[in-house]
């Protein structure tokens, strides 16, 4: 009897760590895939412009221009704003040369009836050489979420994605299954019951 309940105790357990590991997959993962697979399928429409979602497109960052206010590896998210929105102090992500640049506007003229925007790095010693252009900026600044940019970096890559939605393709159909065997288990012990009454 005690072997019985201590099975019945470990099957519990191994059940719960199984639906507590299925959540997390479900909860955090799938708003990402669907968010990396809506920016794949932009890009392949528009090569030309960078993807969003919602009017959100994300970067990584890699260099330590902006630090400490925005640190190597972190995932940030930008949004496309009009002209009047962007202001001194605001941290935005512009083209600069065919890479893309976040740093934070420092001062914002208005040269020959074109708004210009000079630029620097919060960890630079000096503004940036060029002033952008509205046309060239992808967006300001929402917000990050720390050292993130590595998984969402994997998560672009299109075999990643399809690797993991069939993973969770298979713990879903994992999961059927395994409350079907539940469910026929409980019957027959139903019927036990019933004959030994």
């Amino acid at each position: 009897m005690y072997k019985i309940d201590k099975v019945q105790k470990e099957y519990k357990k191994m059940h719960l760590i199984g639906k507590i590991f299925s959540i997390i997959i479900y909860i955090i993962l799938i708003p990402i895939i669907v968010f990396n697979f809506t920016l794949i399928i932009k890009s392949f429409i528009n090569p030309n412009k960078t993807p969003d979602f919602f009017g959100y497109k994300n970067f990584v960052i890699v260099s330590g221009s902006m630090e400490p206010t925005i640190n190597i590896g972190d995932a940030i998210f930008i949004k496309e704003v009009p002209k009047e929105k962007i202001k001194e102090n605001d941290i935005i992500s512009f083209d600069e040369d065919g890479l893309i640049v976040t740093h934070r506007v420092i001062s914002i003229i208005e040269e020959n009836g074109i708004t210009k925007y000079k630029t620097k790095g919060d960890n630079n010693n000096a503004p940036d050489k060029e002033m952008t252009t509205y046309d060239k900026i992808e967006g300001k600044f929402q917000f990050k979420i720390n050292k993130f940019g590595i998984v969402t970096e994997v998560l672009k890559n299109r075999f990643t994605l399809i690797a993991l939605i069939l993973i969770i393709i298979l713990m879903s159909l994992n999961k059927k299954r395994a409350d079907k065997k539940k469910q026929l288990r409980k019957e027959k012990r139903q019927k036990f019951n019933e004959k030994n009454t």
